[in-house]
């Protein structure tokens, strides 16, 4: 009976707060609403355009701000939830609409974006761009789980500022823009890479809402014809397979990448770590079944290479191709690779310098404002302090760090020097106290008096 009442317990607990249908709002709004941010046509196509020229500019300069501000004025989500959404609820006519304009955004994105690189400049690949021409399995995971997010806050009453995040996270509009790089470039590897990113992220956003709909127990759409009915589940089955098969197989091969690369910078790590000797550069390719590493420094003894190599198979990289360079005459170095790997580190070094010396130059003009502080107030203060003692001399302020010597704690306090023909009286001095802690605008103040 105990054990009942407790599972009770944590039923109701779970209901409690883990319920989503209580936030649910009007099933039909929540419908209307998507059915709403499918269409693309004028302002929302102009928009998509918009943002696809934003985008492309932030890839072209390495502007993370820019791209992040062109994801969230893109509308791409509309069309990716539409079909989520019509598969939870067997809408065929939703469907049919949700891909056409997700044809069509992505049509004119991708051309967008080509006539912008076309007409850039720049046509460099920054490390904004390149990022988005190898997916990779988190991806999918970012994919899954941002359209999971997606379609509860569609579904919500308070909807908050979850849409944006999802559309930052998913990442739809920079694969797409890189896309566009790619046939600009005539680099048929930067396109297909980035299409492969954009064609994942669009496919698993849209099995996510559909997992939602199913959670938030969306009712299907009931048809009259029994028979039609069967044909609009079959052509909708048929759809989410004929998709869902690249995807997966896709998927899969990101996983194997994923778990290769792994695995091969793990036994990097671990056996080719020599005193006096670095990696320079390191080329792991899951297609080829090749690791390629380059070493400088000292030399590394070929029995220590033989060990290390024999070591592979505890791996999974038995089959795989070793090639280790040492010494920079090797005509099999990838100079470029080298000079890019030169280039980061002495961009990341000099930025690292730049931020330290900001904080310097920082606590140095917090220090000079202060002491200036000092002298200014000084400086004001003494007409004043001359009318209510005319005995006075002379007056000096100073910040100062006091240290106490059996906690080692710190703290700073206002130092004042004050010299007079005559010394005050202790009443005097109490009143004085008063008057330049207010004066100063600090309760820790200690006066020296001659």
């Amino acid at each position: 009976m105990k054990s009942t009442d407790n599972m009770f317990i944590f039923r109701r607990f779970l209901r409690e707060y883990l319920d989503l249908r209580k936030d649910k709002e009007n099933e039909n709004n929540i419908i209307e609403n998507i059915r709403n941010g499918v269409e693309f046509k004028g302002a929302t196509l102009w928009i998509l355009i918009f943002a696809v020229f934003m985008a492309s500019l932030g890839l072209n300069v390495n502007s993370t701000a820019v791209i992040i501000g062109a994801m969230l004025i893109s509308p791409l989500m509309g069309p990716i939830i539409g079909i989520g959404l019509s598969v939870g609820i067997s809408d065929f006519t939703l469907m049919k609409r949700s891909v056409k304009n997700l044809f069509i955004a992505t049509v004119f994105g991708v051309a967008a974006s080509t006539f912008f690189f076309l007409c850039s400049p720049i046509t460099e690949a920054q490390s904004e761009l390149l990022a988005r021409t190898s997916p990779t399995i988190y991806d999918v995971f970012i994919a899954l789980l941002g359209g999971m997010a997606g379609i509860i806050a569609v579904s919500t009453k308070e909807k908050g500022n979850v849409i944006p995040g999802v559309a930052i996270a998913t990442a739809l509009m920079p694969p797409l823009c890189t896309a566009g790089f790619g046939l600009a470039t005539g680099n048929l590897i930067y396109f297909l890479g980035a299409f492969y990113l954009y064609f994942i992220n669009t496919v698993f956003i849209s099995v996510a809402t559909y997992i939602g709909t199913r959670i938030l127990r969306f009712q299907s759409k009931e048809f009259i014809d029994k028979e039609r009915e069967k044909k609009v589940h079959k052509y909708i089955l048929l759809i989410v397979i004929l998709t869902m098969c690249p995807a997966i197989y896709l998927t899969f091969g990101i996983i194997k990448d994923t778990l290769y690369e792994s695995a091969a910078n793990r036994f990097i790590n671990e056996h080719f770590d020599f005193e006096n000797t670095q990696i320079l550069n390191r080329k792991i390719s899951h297609e080829n079944k090749e690791i390629q590493i380059i070493l400088i420094g000292a030399e590394v003894p070929e029995e220590s290479l033989a060990l290390a190599k024999s070591k592979m198979k505890n791996y999974g990289l038995e089959t795989s191709k070793l090639t280790v360079i040492q010494g920079m005459n090797n005509e099999a170095v990838d100079l470029s690779s080298i000079r890019a790997m030169v280039m980061e580190d002495f961009y990341k070094n000099s930025e690292k310098q730049i931020l330290e010396q900001k904080k310097t130059i920082d606590t140095l003009k917090e220090e000079l404002t202060c002491y200036e502080r000092c002298n200014t107030l000084s400086r004001e203060m003494v007409p004043e302090l001359k009318v209510l003692y005319p005995d006075i001399t002379s007056l000096a302020l100073s910040k100062m760090i006091q240290t106490q010597v059996d906690s080692a704690r710190c703290d700073t306090i206002t130092l004042a020097y004050l010299r007079f023909k005559k010394k005050p009286t202790k009443q005097e001095q109490a009143k004085l106290k008063d008057w330049l802690q207010a004066r100063t605008g600090t309760k820790k103040l200690h006066i020296i008096l001659e």
